[in-house]
C-alpha cells in the first residue's frame, strides 16, 4: 500500500490489514477510514496532507485520540495518526525549553521531564495527546499557578493545508501563533511544540471527601475559598458519580498543592477540610508525573455524552445551587466543577484565541451508557441545562461531545471567531482541516 501516497516513508494501514481494527478507531469512537497514515517524519506529514487535500477525501488528524466527538477518525476518509512523532527533547536547559512531537501524550511528557525536575501545566490524563489538549486550552493540576497548557507554548512547527512547514511564535507568523493557542486543529498539523517548562517538586495531591447531604453547603463555600486560596492550590469538586451511589454519592474535592512544603500545603488545604464533616482524607505527597490518571476506555457500545460551560463570579452561587440540587436527584449526570482563575485570568483576553480568561469556574456534566440510555436521559439533561443557561457562558472545547455550529459558537465568541476565520482564510482557504470544532475560512 506504500504506493497510495507517493514518496511516503511512514506506515499505511487500510481495510484488511491486521492492524486496521485498532488503527481505525480512537479511544472513544469507532470509524472506518479508507487509509490511516502514520508519518515518521515531517516530510511524511507534508506528503500525507497534500495527498488528503488532493484526493478530496475527509481528513482527520489524531494525536492522543481522546476527543469526545471522535475527531481522530472518520468514515471513508484519510486519518493522519501522529503516534510515531512523539519525541521529547530538552533543547534549552537554561530556559527549560522542551520540544515535543505532535503525537506525544502528556504521560510521556511528565515521565520524560521528571528526571530533570521539570513539568508543564497540562491536563490530568496520561494518554491524552499534547496536541489536542494544547490547541484548545489545557486545564489541569497546575492551572492556577502556571496557567493553561497553551500559556507555556513558545513556538510550534506547523504543516499547513498546502503542505508547507512554517514556524509560529511571537516573532514568526504571530497571527498563526495567536490562532493555534485556542483555535484547535483548524490551521494545520502541529508536528512539534516548544514549551517553556518550569521547575517542579513533588506535590500534595489527593481528595477530601464529604457526605452527599453536605454538598449544598460545602460546594459554594469551597468556591468562595478558592477565590483567595494560594495560586499553588488547584481543585476539582465532583459528585453524582453513579458508581458511588448516584444522588447519594459523596462530594469528592480533589486538591493539588503545587509544592512539597507540608506546612504550606496544610495551610492551603486545611480550609477545605474545615468546610464540613470529612469522611475520607487521602492527600499525600506525590510525584507530579504520578498524579496523571489513565484515560477511561469504554467497552464496546458505551458512549460518553459531555457538555461544559464557564461561570463568572456573579453567577457562581446560583449555578452551584442548581448543580447541587441536580446532583442529589435521581438521573443526574456526573458533575465536575473545576477551579480556574489564578494565572489564567492574568493573561490579557486577546493574547490567545482561548476566550474564557475571566471565568471563575468551569464545569462539566457527563453521562455514560449505551445509546438507548443516553437517549432516554437526554430530556432530563436538557432540562438541567435550560435552568443553567441564563447563568453560564461559553464552552470548553475539550469537554464537548458534539461539534455543531452551536457548540463552535459557544467555544468562540463572535470577535474571536472572526479573527480566527481570517487566519483560516490565509492558511487553509479550502477548509481541508475541518474535522474539529470547525472555523470556516472568512469569505
Amino acid at each position: 500500500m506504500s504506493a497510495v501516497v507517493e514518496g511516503f516513508a511512514g506506515k499505511i494501514v487500510g481495510p484488511g490489514d491486521p492492524e486496521y481494527d485498532a488503527a481505525s478507531r480512537t479511544v472513544l469512537v469507532g470509524g472506518s477510514p479508507a487509509y490511516v497514515l502514520r508519518p515518521g517524519t515531517v516530510e511524511d506529514v507534508r506528503k500525507a496532507v497534500r495527498y488528503a487535500a488532493g484526493s478530496g477525501l475527509p481528513l482527520a488528524v489524531r494525536g492522543g485520540g481522546h476527543a469526545f466527538p471522535g475527531f481522530g477518525t472518520n468514515d471513508g476518509g484519510v486519518v493522519i495518526d501522529l503516534v510515531d512523532l512523539a519525541g521529547i527533547d530538552l533543547v534549552d536547559k537554561d530556559r527549560h525549553v522542551v520540544r515535543i512531537g505532535g503525537g506525544a501524550t502528556w504521560g510521556q511528557v511528565a515521565a520524560a521531564l521528571a528526571p530533570h525536575g521539570l513539568a508543564i501545566s497540562s491536563g490530568d490524563t496520561r494518554s491524552v495527546g499534547v496536541g489536542g489538549l494544547t490547541l484548545t486550552g489545557g486545564i489541569g493540576w497546575k492551572v492556577r499557578k502556571y496557567g493553561l497548557a497553551l500559556d507555556s507554548l513558545v513556538a510550534a512547527e506547523v504543516v499547513t493545508a498546502a503542505g508547507d512547514v512554517v514556524r509560529a511564535s511571537a516573532d514568526e507568523n504571530p497571527e498563526l501563533f495567536w490562532a493555534i493557542r485556542g483555535g484547535g486543529g483548524n490551521f494545520g498539523i502541529v508536528t512539534a511544540f516548544e514549551f517553556a517548562a518550569h521547575p517542579t517538586t513533588d506535590i500534595h495531591f489527593g481528595k477530601v471527601v464529604f457526605a452527599a447531604d453536605e454538598i449544598a453547603d460545602v460546594l459554594p463555600r469551597w468556591a468562595e475559598y478558592l477565590r483567595t486560596a494560594p495560586a499553588e492550590l488547584t481543585s476539582i469538586a465532583s459528585f453524582a458519580n453513579p458508581f458511588l451511589g448516584g444522588p447519594e454519592a459523596p462530594l469528592e474535592i480533589q486538591v493539588a498543592y503545587d509544592g512539597d512544603d507540608a506546612e504550606l500545603a496544610a495551610r492551603a488545604i486545611d480550609p477545605i477540610r474545615a468546610l464540613g464533616t470529612v469522611v475520607a482524607d487521602e492527600v499525600a505527597l506525590t510525584p507530579y508525573a504520578e498524579v496523571l490518571v489513565d484515560g477511561l476506555v469504554p467497552p464496546p457500545g458505551i458512549r460518553f455524552e459531555t457538555r461544559s460551560a464557564f461561570v463568572d463570579k456573579d453567577s457562581v452561587p446560583e449555578v452551584l445551587r442548581i448543580l447541587a440540587e441536580a446532583g442529589t436527584s435521581q438521573g443526574s449526570p456526573v458533575i465536575a466543577v473545576r477551579s480556574v482563575g489564578g494565572a489564567v485570568a492574568q493573561v490579557a483576553d486577546d493574547t490567545t484565541a482561548y476566550a474564557h480568561r475571566q471565568a471563575e469556574l468551569m464545569f462539566v456534566t457527563m453521562t455514560v451508557g449505551p445509546p438507548p440510555v443516553l437517549e432516554a436521559t437526554r430530556p432530563a439533561r436538557q432540562q438541567l441545562w435550560d435552568r443553567l443557561r441564563p447563568h453560564v457562558s461559553g464552552a470548553y472545547a475539550n469537554f464537548l461531545s458534539a461539534a455543531e455550529d452551536a457548540d463552535v459558537a459557544a467555544v468562540y465568541p463572535t470577535k474571536t471567531y472572526e479573527r480566527l476565520a481570517a487566519v483560516k482564510r490565509e492558511y487553509d482557504p479550502e477548509n481541508v482541516f475541518s474535522g474539529n470544532h470547525n472555523v470556516r475560512p472568512a469569505s
